[in-house]
């Protein structure tokens, strides 16, 4: 269809544009905060004896500044360009749309104020109190009536693999949500879990490990099905193969949850069914690693020289890595070692930086350009020495979690001849110093990268303009 013609029929892009752009800015914000609370860990008097600046109030604030604002905006944003391109369609309402982003805004903002304040649910990744809870509950059933309304006005009969993702992820990031922050208010920010004992536990934890499945792997793999193809200009290696690494992630992971609560209340048999399920995640999770890498078949020269499909095929390696070490540590003999250690720290950060970091970050290189009438960044050199940045920071703070973690659970566990512990639990934090140290060294460069990526994309933005995409004429499947 020719875009001049004036009864032509445009995406509808402009809330893709708002949330790419407020994911970057949330990206530096949370990262920020993330280098700091690492910094108080090094040198605790960085709190400057303020309560809101407090290690116990920013860390929430940074875990849900980096999941939901830059993780969450990044995929509202791609979720709602391929959406449109995969069923060649414009968005269904598009008011609803532009009502999703200002309402995640309204969550973020809310949360930013509230949590420094100490107003807290106290479980992990679901910190926010009931009336923000709520606000998350409508703005995402708007964003489910958005997404499948517009699969459901789809111009093509297929639905591409990628949003298989997308949907799954959305309905169970909504399950989990409405499920898990199930309360009863006691006034305004203040609420009683609608959960008791050992039945609490288990619930936050079936969500807080599918807030990495779903909201962390599976919405993140709708981008990686999208955009390595693209990038690459290459086809998915293995349809076949990527139907299978959908229905046998999207089965396996509602049960590894109980692998949080390893030598806990839990009863033991729970435990085990978590770890059983957790091992077997580790087949789908690397078939879908191998689809995304081997894509590259016949074009693995164009890493080379293309630093956007560096940061993605990179991503995939972190992904295979961090979904081998998952399994692992639901082990319970290794668990035995890992839990509460610094290693677990290395394993998320291998995951969130490495996984979820890296894809977004191509992912995004490839959308803001053509969201502002550009065939490419404003500087590509700039896309290259992120990409760098963020690659040796990952490196550095993993590689120092690692190695403190195995120490501290080395440490904890040794005993003399006679059953007394040898170290106390203050020797091994004093013995953890240099590699906390190491750990603000990568995030600082993590950070960095990031800044640079800010600045690209605003050089981008103000020398670009809103450009229109006609949808292309085409005749739907009989």
């Amino acid at each position: 269809m020719d875009s001049s013609n004036k009864n032509a029929v445009y995406y509808d892009d402009s809330v893709v544009r708002q949330f790419s752009i407020m994911a970057v800015v949330w990206g530096v914000v949370g990262m920020a905060v993330g280098v700091l609370i690492a910094s108080q860990l090094a040198w605790p008097e960085l709190n400057f004896g303020i309560p809101w600046l407090s290690y116990g109030r920013l860390r929430p604030l940074h875990t849900n500044a980096v999941i939901f604002a830059f993780g969450g905006s990044a995929l509202f944003a791609t979720s709602y360009y391929v959406v449109q391109r995969t069923c060649q369609t414009r968005l269904f309402m598009p008011k609803l749309a532009s009502l999703t982003f200002w309402g995640w805004q309204i969550v973020i903002v809310a949360a930013a104020i509230s949590l420094p304040l100490g107003y807290t649910q106290g479980k992990e990744y679901a910190e926010l109190e009931w009336p923000i809870d709520l606000l998350i509950a409508v703005t995402w059933v708007s964003y489910a009536i958005v997404f499948f309304g517009t699969i459901g006005i789809r111009k093509v009969r297929h639905i591409y693999v990628a949003n298989w993702f997308f949907g799954a992820f959305i309905i169970a990031v909504a399950l989990l949500h409405i499920v898990n922050s199930a309360a009863i208010p006691a006034g305004w920010m203040k609420s009683y879990s609608a959960y008791a004992g050992v039945q609490d536990a288990m619930v936050q934890w079936w969500y807080g490990h599918n807030a990495v499945g779903f909201f962390l792997t599976a919405g993140f793999l709708g981008m990686m099905y999208y955009f390595i193809p693209k990038q690459a200009g290459r086809p998915v290696y293995s349809y076949r193969l990527s139907i299978v690494h959908f229905w046998a992630l999207i089965f396996t992971y509602m049960w590894a949850g109980p692998h949080h609560l390893h030598y806990t209340a839990l009863p033991d048999w729970t435990q085990s069914v978590g770890m059983v399920f957790s091992l077997i995640l580790l087949a789908p999770s690397w078939g879908g690693m191998i689809n995304g890498v081997m894509t590259l078949s016949g074009a693995w020269h164009k890493l080379r020289d293309d630093p956007i499909l560096r940061f993605l095929i990179v991503s995939l390696s972190f992904y295979g890595m961090s979904t081998f070490e998952g399994p692992m540590m639901s082990i319970k003999t290794v668990n035995a070692l890992s839990h509460y250690t610094d290693w677990t720290v290395g394993h998320v950060h291998s995951g969130a930086l490495g996984w979820v970091g890296l894809i977004t970050m191509g992912s995004l290189y490839y959308l803001i350009p053509r969201l502002f009438g550009k065939t490419k960044m404003h500087s590509v050199g700039a896309i290259e020495l992120h990409f760098w940045m963020a690659t040796i920071g990952i490196v550095l703070y993993i590689a120092a979690m690692w190695i403190a973690g195995v120490m501290q659970g080395l440490m904890w566990r040794a005993v003399n001849p006679d059953g007394t512990l040898t170290y106390t639990f203050v020797e091994s934090v004093k013995a953890s110093y240099p590699f906390y140290v190491i750990r603000v060294a990568g995030g600082l460069l993590y950070l960095g990268g990031m800044l640079v990526m800010l600045w690209n994309t605003w050089k981008t933005a103000i020398s670009g303009r809103s450009v229109k995409v006609a949808v292309p004429a085409v005749v739907a499947h009989a």
